[in-house]
């Protein structure tokens, strides 16, 4: 047998670690892994969670227009469309629980309103909206008097929904009657009962400047899009850099049916903020009438903070909607309400109220390891409020978090 030289070229398995070009290459994949496992280590997650209502979107609104970019004409057409939709439904339930209250007799003895140079009287006004947006009986052709301005500004948009669109067709046409049923003493009886219906309170904001609303220039506001109202139904995300630091807020509906869907949100999250409306201590769900708001509240919350995916997170409780609280309890006793008859502090105080739930939040948890510092009371509607709200937090979840993870000293 003879033997045979071989050359580099005979070599059919270099490695092509052995060439620089390939050498670089990889080390350059590497680096860019590493640069974005070290982006990924050291965003911030926050998950909003709570009950339907209680704010959560509004706070998510906030972060927005406090940290990321302005909204543009389309968004605000949108907004445009779902403010009119939003008050559009809550004149329907203001309109039937009139009926349901039995105070169409007194409604009808109230004078009539200058109108465009006409009387129109609440009554009037109340039969047209039932006619037209309740009971459906207006005829094609009296439908069809108000077709709205060509000029409006909002005009329509596919992104707010058909139903919406709909509804802020009908408030064009049949915004004078609104106007005139909104100034009657007797719907200002019907508004002081309206957490009997679920009517949202911060739209009464909507109906006191609703000439600015109906205007053919109407362009919404950063406090029109806070108080509008889109039901959540699937999780959203965005992003934000603050002081150096990626944070990403998810929001996630709060309604039974949609809370199926808070379980893919679980994973890697730093910490949670738990939204619960404090004026809601005297309202019902709007999907299961027998239950109370705030028992139910606290029933997620219980839930929450005793779940093993947040053992080491930080939990942060926002008590929300406290402008609404101030003014409720005026007139809503908090011991007056049968899952809260063991309040013994004076009815209509504010202070008294806002630590009876404190509390109350307080006992739901297991690990009774839970700092006053994590508990804001606040007002997600008020920018200032929640600047400040949102800056303490986010100093507390990072100081928190180098705790937690050995960094910090645990005292």
């Amino acid at each position: 047998m003879g033997c045979a030289v071989s050359t580099e070229d005979d070599i059919p398995n270099r490695r092509a670690s052995d060439d620089p070009a390939e050498m670089a290459k990889s080390s350059g994949i590497d680096r860019d892994l590493d640069r974005a496992k070290q982006e990924e280590e050291g965003k911030v997650k926050l998950l909003l969670l709570g009950a339907g209502e209680s704010g959560k979107s509004t706070i998510f609104k906030q972060m927005r227009i406090l940290y990321g970019t302005a909204r543009g004409d389309d968004e605000l057409r949108m907004y445009g469309v779902v403010i009119r939709h939003n008050v559009i439904v809550a004149v329907r339930k203001l309109c039937v629980h009139l009926r349901n209250l039995g105070l169409e007799e007194e409604l009808s003895k109230e004078k009539g309103i200058e109108n465009g140079g006409s009387k129109i009287t609440p009554k009037q006004a109340y039969d047209e909206l039932i006619a037209h947006l309740i009971d459906n009986t207006a005829s094609v052709s009296e439908e069809s008097l108000h077709n709205g301005d060509r000029n409006d500004w909002v005009g329509q948009s596919p992104r707010a929904g058909l139903a919406a669109n709909n509804d802020a067709k009908q408030f064009l046409q049949h915004v004078e009657a609104i106007r005139i049923l909104w100034q009657s003493n007797t719907m200002k009886e019907v508004w002081s009962k309206r957490a009997q219906v679920n009517v949202i309170d911060g739209h009464k904001e909507y109906f006191q400047d609703i000439n600015r609303i109906s205007a053919a220039t109407f362009k919404p506001t950063t406090q029109d899009i806070l108080l509008a109202r889109m039901r959540t139904t699937q999780v959203v995300m965005e992003r934000y850099r603050i002081d150096g630091i990626e944070f990403e807020m998810y929001d996630v509906g709060g309604q039974r049916s949609e809370r199926r869907k808070w379980i893919d949100c679980f994973d890697n999250v730093d910490a949670v903020i738990f939204v619960a409306a404090l004026s809601e201590f005297d309202q019902a769900l709007a999907e299961a009438k027998r239950t109370n708001r705030m028992v139910e509240a606290l029933k997620i919350f219980r839930s929450v903070c005793n779940k093993r995916a947040f053992a080491n997170k930080s939990i942060m409780l926002f008590l929300n909607k406290k402008d609404i609280f101030a003014e409720k309890i005026l007139y809503s006793d908090i011991a007056a309400q049968r899952p809260f008859a063991d309040y013994a502090g004076p009815p209509k105080d504010f202070d008294h109220g806002v630590l009876y739930f404190i509390q109350k939040f307080k006992d739901c948890l297991i690990d009774d390891e839970f700092n006053d510092s994590f508990i804001h009371v606040t007002c997600a509607t008020d920018t200032n409020n929640m600047e400040f709200v949102l800056d303490s937090t986010r100093t507390i979840i990072m100081t928190d978090n180098l705790r937690r993870s050995g960094f910090l000293g645990s005292d």
